[in-house]
């Protein structure tokens, strides 16, 4: 994980891509799992002998990405071609059940619907029964239009022909969305001037005829697929490994994965595209685009059969890779004082700031980011619960002490978390004798309690900007409102 990549940025990102419009164009089919108890071995054949217990089924392949970039708060535009046969019937009732999921499939006369039909016992895909019949393209996908990133899921099932590639690149280039490819096959020269090709390790090898066991070897299978490509920038995802990201002109970057128990590794490749393809969408750099897809694939992983992930879910994971670090930052008063003062001998500049931090935010976020802009090193003192109470009254905290002093301490911007539970924290003023005092905008100079005292030992008061609509009581209210 990257300097860059924390909860607050996570918590942000999540928020920017809510009601993004993505483009989800490619071969979309029926996935439907078979689950059942094996436990006996037919007669007829050395085989195992399932007995059903239960059916379900689902959009897959580029109806997963949809899926999952609408459970992440997106708004899926799903471009693709199934028949009008049963297994078509059954994918539009699925699709329509899906409130974030446009429907602008193609449903040409003759054409049939891809089925995969997984039979599983015990955890495990006992086997897989694939539906196919010859394959339909299209020339261009209305789910292009106003959407903010086209993302083309290729199963070589014929939906991504290289006409529909030319339509993607030549609405991209109107309306600057960018393009990523979840490619197959050994050709990805086809693609174009893409903006991300997204192969996993078999396929930078397919493609290459190189190794890719090593950090060096995918290095080397990365230059070699660059200088065959107009491609912008290259994602390998490597499994456990992680991804590897190649941009042109730029040093290859590995990022590594996060450790999960792994249930099932289906769709997870399309929750990584539609993960990136959000953050790409939202402004994010490729950099925080692939944070973001390891973090949701580590997640979906975890769950069997083709499965999404949700907001709430990546904030669950996020905490608990930081909670060991989170926790290490919160320090009783006493100990922090100890930590400050060799801070101090060191010569580093320690900021000091307080607040309730309730409901953490994007306001929080930026206004901490500000304040660690201005020091070496930030300390956050907390108001205690019943110190909250007493400021905004019945029904405050949201959240205990324990769980914001966490949360605030996951924030790469916050190097320290304690707590007070005067109606001031001047007593931690005077004890820690920051160099840099901030409060938020809202203040004035005059009013920042401990700033007198701070300016007599020659530090500074800085007052950091407060983003416009963002704060705990609003989210509260938005909250409460949404539950009626």
């Amino acid at each position: 994980m990257s300097d860059t990549f924390d909860l607050g940025a996570l918590q942000s990102l999540l928020e920017r891509v809510r009601g993004l419009k993505v483009a989800c164009v490619g071969d979309l089919m029926l996935d439907r799992y078979v689950y059942g108890e094996v436990s006996r071995i037919s007669p007829e054949a050395p085989i195992p002998v399932l007995r059903t217990s239960r059916t379900v089924a689902m959009p897959g392949g580029v109806g997963n990405v949809a899926r999952n970039i609408a459970a992440l708060g997106g708004v899926a535009r799903l471009g693709a071609v199934i028949g009008g046969d049963a297994a078509g019937v059954e994918l539009t009732a699925l699709i329509a059940a899906e409130p974030h999921i446009e429907d602008v499939v193609a449903r040409p006369a003759g054409a049939s619907t891809i089925v995969k039909t997984r039979f599983v016992s015990g955890g495990q895909q006992l086997l897989r029964l694939d539906d196919e019949a010859a394959p339909t393209g299209i020339q261009d996908s209305d789910a292009f239009t106003d959407a903010s990133v086209y993302l083309l899921s290729d199963y070589a099932k014929g939906v991504v022909s290289d006409a529909l590639v030319a339509s993607a690149l030549n609405a991209a280039q109107t309306s600057g969305a960018p393009v990523v490819v979840d490619p197959k096959g050994r050709d990805f020269a086809r693609y174009g001037a893409v903006d991300v090709i997204k192969p996993n390790a078999s396929e930078l090898a397919g493609a290459t005829g190189l190794p890719v066991g090593t950090d060096a070897e995918v290095e080397t299978a990365l230059a070699a697929l660059l200088a065959a490509t107009t491609a912008k920038a290259i994602i390998v995802t490597r499994a456990g490994k992680g991804m590897t990201l190649a941009q042109r002109g730029e040093p290859v970057k590995h990022f590594p994965g996060r450790a999960r128990e792994v249930f099932d590794v289906s769709g997870a490749g399309d929750t990584g595209l539609a993960a990136i393809g959000l953050a790409l969408g939202a402004g994010a750099s490729l950099e925080m685009a692939v944070e973001f897809a390891i973090l949701a694939s580590g997640v979906v992983v975890g769950k069997a059969g083709t499965a999404v992930v949700t907001p709430a879910e990546l904030i669950e994971a996020e905490l608990s890779q930081h909670a060991t670090a989170a926790v290490s930052k919160v320090t009783p008063f006493d100990e922090l004082a100890v930590e400050v003062e060799g801070w101090r001998r060191q010569g580093l500049k320690v900021g000091f700031t307080n607040g309730c931090f309730d409901i953490l935010h994007r306001g929080h976020v930026a206004y901490l980011a500000q304040a660690r802009s201005w020091c070496d090193r930030l300390v956050v003192a907390l108001n205690t619960d019943a110190s909250v109470k007493r400021l905004k009254g019945e029904g405050r905290p949201v959240n205990d002490l324990d769980s914001r002093a966490v949360v605030i301490g996951g924030l790469a911007s916050v190097d320290r978390v304690t707590s007070f539970d005067e109606p001031t924290p001047i007593a931690l003023i005077e004890r820690l004798r920051p160099d840099v005092l901030i409060k938020g905008s809202d203040y004035t100079r005059e009013g920042v309690v401990g700033g007198d005292l701070v300016e007599s030992w020659g530090g500074e008061v800085k007052l950091a900007d407060f983003k416009d609509g963002y704060s705990t009581t609003r989210t509260i209210e938005k909250m409460t409102g949404s539950a009626l």
